[in-house]
C-alpha cells in the first residue's frame, strides 16, 4: 500500500468515494485496532455534524494507563453550540503535518471508537513506512516530535501499548453495552473495564508469532536450550531463525527482558512524583475551538490538569531510562577506547626483528599513518599473499606486528570480551611494553621486508594463526583452547585420548562462548569410540567435577543434552556411559529434571535396549535417581519400574535391582510412610492374585520375581520397626555397647541391604537391639505400630499364601523357605520363638483330624510343613532347635503314615533338607525312628525315605547308616515293607561306587528275584522291574550287564506263562518302560543276544495279545537290535583286516612329514621331493 501524503487536504467523503474497497492490514498496522461498533449504537453522535476538537496531545503511557481524551470532552463539552464546524479530515491533516502524532493516533482511536474511521488515518497508521527506525541507537529528544523527517519508533510503540485492544475485535462482533463512548465513562470504571480478564479478546495470529519469536530469543540467551528445542517443536510452523517470518515489514520489538522493564505499569520506586500545575490560556487558542461554558469549564479545568500531570511524569521518567542508557553507553565507548588504545600500546612495542618493519630513523608510531601502515600491509609477503587469520577478541599480542592494519575491522565480541573480562584487560594494561635492541640501519622498509621474507614461517594457516598469537589473559587461553582443542583430539591415539579429558573439561568450564562450550562437551562424551570401564570411570569423574563446578543449570543445559544424543548409539559401551552418566549426575541436577526428564531416559533405555550391561546400569542409576527424588506422585512409576527391571531375562540386570534399586526405593518408601501401607500390600497382593489364577499351571517365575522382591525389602522393614519403637529416643550409640554378632544377620546382598547402613551406623544398630530383645521379652509389643503390623497383618497373610502353593513344586517350596529363614533371622530368635513358631503351630495341630485321608487335602499335606521345617525350625541351630526339629518330622511321619495321607510334604521336607550335608545326621536319626517304629506304615514310610536321602550322602554313611536300616527293614515280617526298600536299594546300586557295597546289595535284590517265596509276589516284580528301569541307564555297566538284562529277560518270559491277564499287563507295560530306556545304553554283542534280544521277542509276544500298538515299536526294536549285530560283526571283519594296512600307512605318513619338515621354501627344494630316485 503507498504511503499517505500527510499534506493533501481532502475532504473525506471524497477519499471514501476515491478508496470504496480499500481495507486496512490489521496484521502489519502497529495500531492493530479493529473497526469500531457499527452504526446504530445509541452512544454514538450523529453522521450528519462533526464536533470541533480541541488540539492537545494526549498521552496514553502515562504510568497509571489511564489516558483521559481531551478531544473527546471538548467534543461532549461543546457539540450543541458549535456554529462553524471544521470537518475531521483538515484536523487529522493538520495534525500530521504539524507531527502531532500521538494526538493524531488518539484523535484516530476515538474516531473508531464512535463508528467513523476516517481513510486518511487509517491509511497513514497502517503504513509501517512511516514509523522506521534508521537507526539502532537511542533517538535524541528533539527526534520525537520533530517536525519533517521519519518519525522515531520509540513515540509509536508508547502510543500502541497505550491503545485498549480488550475494547475491539477482529469481527467487530461485541455486545451493545461495551459500546459505550469513553469520553461517556468514568475513569474507575474505564480502568477496570480494561483490566478485566473476561472480556479480553483471544490472541490474534501476528501477536502469537511475535510472542512465540520473543519467548524462544529469552529461552536462548538464558541457555535454557532444551526448552527452547521443545517449544520450537510445538510451534513448528514458524521459524524462529529469521524475525521476518513473523511478518514482512513488521518491526521488531526490543526483547522480552526490556519490554517488562519499560511496560507501562506503574513503577513508584525510581520516579519521584511531583506535583506539577499547567495553566491555558484561552486567548491562545481559536476562537471556533472552545465555547465558553461556565458550567462545564471547573471539570474541564481539572481533566486538564490530570492529564498534563500524567504526561510530565511519563515524559520525565523515559528521560530518566535514556540518560542511564547514554550514561552505559558512554561507559562502553570509554572502556573500548582504553582497550584500543592499550593493544596499539602493545602491538607498537613489536621489535623490527618480529616483522616490524619501520625504519630506524621514523619519529612516527607504528600506527600513527594510516598511508604507511597500508603501504607496508601491502608489502608484506605474510599478509599480501594470504588471508588474514581470524580476529582474536583484543586479547592477543600479535608477533606478526604491523603487519596488520590498524583500520582493520574490530570484531563484534570484542565488546562482550571487554565486559565479562576486565581482570584480563587489566593485565594487559599493566603489561610493561618488551623493547628490543634497535640497529643503527637505514635500510628502506621494503627491502627490509623482502629481506625478512627469507625467514621461512607459516602464519597463513589456521595453526600458524594460532602460533603467531600468543595468549596473555586467562580468557585468551580459554579461547584458544575451544579452538585448538577439536582440532587436536582427532589426532591423538584412542588408547591415551583420556588425558585429554582434564584439558577438555576444563576448558568447558571456563569458556566463555556457549557454542563452544556445547562442541567440547560433545567431544568428551565422543572421546573414545568404545570406551572400556576404566575409561568410563574417568569421563564419570570428569562430569560430576564438571558439574561440581558450575551448578545445576549448566548441567541441565549443557551435559543433559549430550546425553540424550547418545541414548540410541550403535555402540553399547556408549550407551553405558549415558545410563551410568545419568546417576552419577543425578545429585547436581535441578529436582524437576531429576524425576521427570532423566526418569524417562532411563525408562526408555531400560525397555528399549537390548545390552545386559546397559540395562544393568541403568537400573543402578535408577536407584540413585530414587535416592535423590522427593515427588510422591512418582511412586507408582518407581514400582512399575522396580516390577519391570525384576522381570528382566538377565541375571545380572535383576542382581542390580536387588543390590541398588530396591534398597533405595524402599528408603523413599520409608521416608512417605508407604513400606508397610502400600508397598508391602501391594506384592502381597500381586502374588495372591498370582496363585488365584494359576490353581493348576502357576507361573512359578513370576511367583520367584515377586516373592524375591519381598525379601530384599525385610532388612528395610526391621529397619522400620527399630525406628519405630517404643524404645528408639532411648537409643544411645556410644557407651559400653557389645559388637553384634557376626552370624545375628543373614548375609546382604549389597551394603545397602545392610541393616546397619539403613540404621545409620553398627554402634547404633547394637544399641537397638539391646533394647529391641528386651523389649520383646519383659515389656511386649503394646503401643509398637510398626511391630504389630508384622506379627498381625504380615505373617498371617504370609501363612496362608504358604498353605496355597503346590507342595510338589520343589522351586516354590524352596523360595519361601529361605525367604522365612531371612526373615526369622532378621527379626531375631525371640521374635521367632514368640511371634512366628506359634502361628505356624496352631494351624499345624499334629492331629489325624489335620489330614484328609480321602482328599489329601489336609494342612498337614501341603506345603506349610516343608516351608516351616525347613525355613523357620532351621534358623537356629542349637540342641533345642534340633531337637525341636526332629520330633516335628518325626511327627509328621507318623501322622501322615497312620492316616495313609499322600506323603508329599514329608517327601519336599526330606529333599530341602538333605541338600544341606549339616542335616543328613538329624535326618538320618528320623529316619531310624521309622525303622524301629512298631506300625508297618511307618516302616513304610521310612523305608521310601531312605530313597529320596541316599543320592545326596556320603557313602560313608551310606555304608555305616542307610544300607544296615535297609538291610533290616527288607527282612520285616511285612512284605510290603520289604518291597518298600526296593526303590532305596536300586537308588545305592545308582550313585555308590564301593564294589563291597554294591555286592551286599546285588545279593539282597537277588534274595528278592530268586527266593521262591516272592515267586508269586506281583506287588514286588513290578517294584523291581520300575527300579531296574529307572537305575539300569546310570548303573556300572557291568551290573546291568550281568544283573539287570539277565533278570530282565527272566521276568518276560515268566510273563508269557501268566495266566492272570491284568497281572501281565501290568508286567509286560513296566518290561516296555525298562527296555525302552535301557535300548539307549551300549551292550555288548554277547549280552544282546542272549538277553536283550530275547527278552524283548518274549515281551513282543505278549503285546501281539495285549497291545497291538506295542507290538508295532517292539517290531521296530527288535530290528534295529538285529541290525545292529549283523553290522557289528561286519565291522570287526573288517577291522581285522585293515590293522595291518593302517600300520602300513601310519609309516609312510611318517615318512612324508619327516622329509616335509627339512625343507626350506623354496620351490625347487619342494619340487625334489616328488622325484623319483635313480
Amino acid at each position: 500500500m503507498a504511503s499517505v501524503n500527510p499534506f493533501n487536504i481532502s475532504d473525506s467523503d471524497e477519499e471514501a468515494e476515491r478508496r470504496p474497497n480499500e481495507t486496512v492490514d490489521t496484521e502489519r498496522s502497529p495500531s492493530e485496532g479493529a473497526p469500531g461498533p457499527p452504526p446504530g449504537n445509541p452512544f454514538s453522535p450523529s453522521a450528519d455534524g462533526e464536533p470541533p476538537t480541541l488540539l492537545l496531545s494526549s498521552n496514553r503511557t502515562s504510568p497509571s494507563g489511564e489516558g483521559i481524551s481531551l478531544s473527546a470532552a471538548a467534543t461532549s463539552a461543546m457539540a450543541s453550540s458549535a456554529e462553524t464546524r471544521v470537518s475531521v479530515d483538515v484536523i487529522a491533516a493538520q495534525l500530521i503535518r504539524d507531527q502531532y502524532i500521538l494526538t493524531a493516533l488518539e484523535f484516530h482511536t476515538e474516531l473508531l471508537e464512535t463508528g467513523r474511521e476516517l481513510p486518511r488515518l487509517r491509511d497513514y497508521f497502517s503504513n509501517p513506512g512511516n514509523f522506521e527506525r534508521q537507526s539502532g541507537t537511542p533517538p535524541a529528544k528533539d527526534q520525537v516530535l520533530g517536525p519533517g523527517g521519519p518519525l522515531n519508533r520509540a513515540g509509536s510503540i508508547s502510543t500502541l501499548d497505550s491503545l485498549d485492544f480488550a475494547r475491539y475485535s477482529d469481527d467487530g462482533n461485541r455486545e451493545s453495552d461495551e459500546r459505550v463512548a469513553e469520553s461517556e465513562v468514568p475513569s474507575q470504571e474505564r480502568k477496570n473495564f480494561k483490566t478485566s480478564p473476561e472480556i479480553q479478546e483471544p490472541i490474534r495470529p501476528l501477536e502469537k508469532r511475535a510472542l512465540n519469536f520473543l519467548v524462544n530469543e529469552y529461552l536462548l540467551k538464558n541457555e535454557n536450550k532444551l526448552s527452547s528445542i521443545t517449544f520450537s517443536d510445538e510451534n513448528d510452523d514458524q521459524d524462529f531463525e529469521l524475525w521476518d517470518d513473523v511478518g514482512l515489514n513488521t518491526p521488531k520489538p526490543p526483547d522480552l527482558l526490556q519490554l517488562y522493564r519499560n511496560c507501562g505499569t506503574p513503577l513508584s520506586s525510581p520516579r519521584s512524583m511531583v506535583d506539577v500545575a499547567v495553566g491555558v490560556d484561552l486567548g491562545d487558542l481559536p476562537g471556533n475551538c472552545i465555547i465558553q461554558d461556565p458550567h462545564r469549564k471547573p471539570d474541564l479545568s481539572q481533566q486538564v490538569c490530570s492529564q498534563q500531570t500524567e504526561v510530565v511524569q511519563e515524559l520525565e521518567y523515559q528521560i530518566s531510562l535514556l540518560n542511564n542508557e547514554k550514561q552505559s553507553l558512554a561507559e562502553q565507548i570509554k572502556k573500548l577506547q582504553s582497550e584500543i588504545q592499550t593493544l596499539k600500546r602493545t602491538v607498537s612495542s613489536t621489535p623490527p626483528t618480529s616483522l616490524d618493519l619501520m625504519p630506524q630513523n621514523t619519529s612516527k608510531p607504528a600506527f600513527s599513518s594510516t598511508s604507511t601502515t597500508t603501504t607496508i600491509s601491502s608489502t608484506d609477503p605474510l599478509s599480501m599473499s594470504y588471508p588474514q587469520p581470524p580476529t582474536d577478541n583484543g586479547q592477543y599480542l600479535d608477533i606478526r606486528g604491523v603487519s596488520e592494519p590498524e583500520s582493520g575491522p574490530k570484531p563484534p565480541s570484542t565488546q562482550n570480551t571487554s565486559q565479562t573480562c576486565p581482570q584480563s584487560r587489566n593485565e594487559v594494561k599493566s603489561r610493561a611494553p618488551v623493547k628490543f635492541d634497535k640497529p643503527n640501519r637505514n635500510l628502506s622498509p621494503v627491502f627490509q621486508q623482502a629481506l625478512l621474507s627469507f625467514c621461512r614461517m607459516c602464519s597463513d594457516s589456521r595453526l600458524g594463526a594460532e602460533v603467531s598469537r600468543i595468549a596473555d589473559s586467562e580468557e585468551s587461553v580459554m579461547l584458544m583452547l575451544g579452538r585448538c582443542l577439536p582440532h587436536i583430539v582427532p589426532n591423538v591415539l584412542l588408547a591415551k585420548r583420556e588425558e585429554l579429558i582434564p584439558l577438555i573439561l576444563c576448558t568447558a568450564c571456563l569458556h566463555p562462548e556457549p557454542k563452544e562450550r556445547d562442541q567440547l562437551l560433545h567431544i568428551l562424551f565422543n572421546l573414545i569410540k568404545r570406551p572400556d570401564d576404566e575409561q568410563r570411570q574417568m569421563i564419570l569423574t570428569g562430569c560430576v567435577a564438571f558439574a561440581r563446578h558450575v551448578g545445576p543449570t549448566r548441567v541441565e543445559a549443557e551435559l543433559l543434552p549430550q546425553c540424550w544424543e547418545q541414548i540410541n548409539h550403535k555402540y553399547p559401551e556408549r550407551r553405558l556411559l549415558v545410563a551410568e552418566s545419568c546417576g552419577a549426575l543425578a545429585p547436581y541436577l535441578p529436582k524437576e529434571i531429576r524425576s521427570s526428564l532423566v526418569l524417562s531416559m532411563l525408562q526408555q533405555m531400560l525397555t528399549e535396549d537390548k545390552a545386559d550391561m546397559v540395562r544393568e546400569a541403568v537400573v543402578k542409576s535408577l536407584g540413585i535417581i530414587m535416592g535423590y527424588i522427593d515427588d510422591p506422585d512418582k511412586y507408582s512409576q518407581g514400582f512399575e519400574l522396580m516390577l519391570l527391571s525384576l522381570a528382566d531375562p538377565s541375571e545380572r540386570v535383576v542382581s542390580a535391582v536387588h543390590q541398588v534399586f530396591i534398597p533405595a526405593f524402599a528408603a523413599w518408601t520409608t521416608e512417605l510412610g508407604t513400606l508397610q501401607t502400600s508397598l508391602i500390600p501391594s506384592l502381597l497382593a500381586r502374588i495372591e492374585k498370582l496363585l488365584k489364577q494359576g490353581e493348576h499351571s502357576l507361573d512359578e517365575h513370576k511367583l520367584h520375581v515377586f516373592l524375591s522382591a519381598l525379601q530384599s525389602l525385610i532388612p528395610p522393614l526391621f529397619a522400620v520397626v527399630l525406628q519405630n519403637a517404643p524404645f528408639t529416643s532411648r537409643a544411645k550409640a556410644h557407651g559400653d555397647i557389645p559388637a553384634i554378632e557376626v552370624t545375628r544377620f543373614p548375609r546382604p546382598a549389597s551394603p545397602l541391604q545392610d541393616v546397619a547402613t539403613i540404621i545409620g551406623s553398627r554402634e547404633m544398630l547394637s544399641a537397638l537391639l539391646l533394647l529391641y530383645d528386651h523389649q520383646l521379652e519383659h515389656e511386649g509389643t503394646t503401643g509398637w505400630e510398626s511391630l504389630l503390623w508384622v506379627v498381625n497383618q504380615l505373617l498371617p497373610t504370609l501363612i496362608d499364601i504358604v498353605g496355597r502353593i503346590n507342595v510338589t513344586s520343589s522351586t516354590c517350596v524352596h523360595e519361601f523357605s529361605r525367604f522365612f529363614w531371612r526373615f526369622c533371622r532378621t527379626f531375631g530368635k525371640i521374635f521367632t520363638n514368640t511371634k512366628v513358631k506359634p502361628q505356624f503351630q496352631e494351624i499345624l495341630r499334629l492331629s489325624e483330624e489335620n489330614v484328609d485321608a480321602s482328599a489329601g487335602n489336609g494342612i498337614l499335606t501341603k506345603a506349610t510343613v516343608p516351608i516351616y521345617a525347613t525355613g523357620v525350625l532351621t534358623c537356629y541351630n542349637q540342641e533345642e532347635d534340633r531337637k525341636l526339629l526332629v520330633g516335628f518330622l518325626e511327627d509328621v511321619m507318623t501322622t501322615l503314615s497312620l492316616s495313609h495321607a499322600p506323603l508329599d510334604s514329608l517327601k519336599a521336607s526330606f529333599v530341602e533338607l538333605g541338600a544341606n550335608p549339616v542335616y543328613h545326621e538329624l535326618l538320618l536319626t528320623v529316619l531310624w525312628y521309622g525303622v524301629v517304629h512298631t506300625s508297618a506304615l511307618v516302616r513304610c514310610t521310612a523305608a521310601r525315605m531312605f530313597e529320596l536321602l541316599v543320592k545326596g550322602v556320603n557313602e560313608t554313611l551310606v555304608a555305616q547308616r542307610v544300607v544296615p536300616a535297609l538291610i533290616t527293614l527288607s527282612s520285616d515280617p511285612e512284605i510290603s515293607v520289604r518291597i518298600s526298600t526296593i526303590p532305596a536299594f536300586g537308588t545305592i546300586m545308582e550313585t555308590v561306587t564301593q564294589k563291597e557295597l554294591l555286592e551286599r546289595v546285588k545279593m539282597q535284590l537277588a534274595s528278592f528275584l530268586e527266593d521262591p517265596q516272592y515267586q508269586d509276589q506281583h506287588s514286588l516284580h513290578m517294584e523291581i522291574i520300575r527300579t531296574f528301569g529307572r537305575v539300569g541307564p546310570n548303573a556300572e555297566p557291568r551290573f546291568r550287564d550281568d544283573f539287570v538284562l539277565p533278570h530282565l529277560h527272566k521276568l518276560a518270559l515268566a510273563n508269557n506263562s501268566q495266566q492272570v491277564e491284568t497281572k501281565r499287563i501290568d508286567i509286560a507295560t513296566q518290561l516296555f518302560e525298562a527296555y525302552s530306556a535301557l535300548s539307549c545304553c551300549f551292550i555288548s554283542e554277547e549280552v544282546m543276544i542272549n538277553h536283550f534280544l530275547p527278552g524283548l521277542r518274549c515281551l513282543r509276544t505278549d503285546m501281539e495279545q495285549l497291545s497291538p500298538e506295542h507290538e508295532v515299536i517292539l517290531s521296530s526294536m527288535v530290528k534295529e537290535c538285529e541290525i545292529k549285530v549283523e553290522n557289528r560283526g561286519m565291522a570287526d571283519a573288517q577291522g581285522s583286516m585293515s590293522i595291518a594296512s593302517s600300520l602300513v600307512g601310519e609309516d609312510a605318513k611318517t615318512k612324508f612329514l619327516s622329509k616335509m619338515g627339512q625343507l626350506t621354501t623354496s620351490g625347487a627344494m619342494l619340487a625334489n621331493v616328488f622325484q623319483r630316485k635313480k
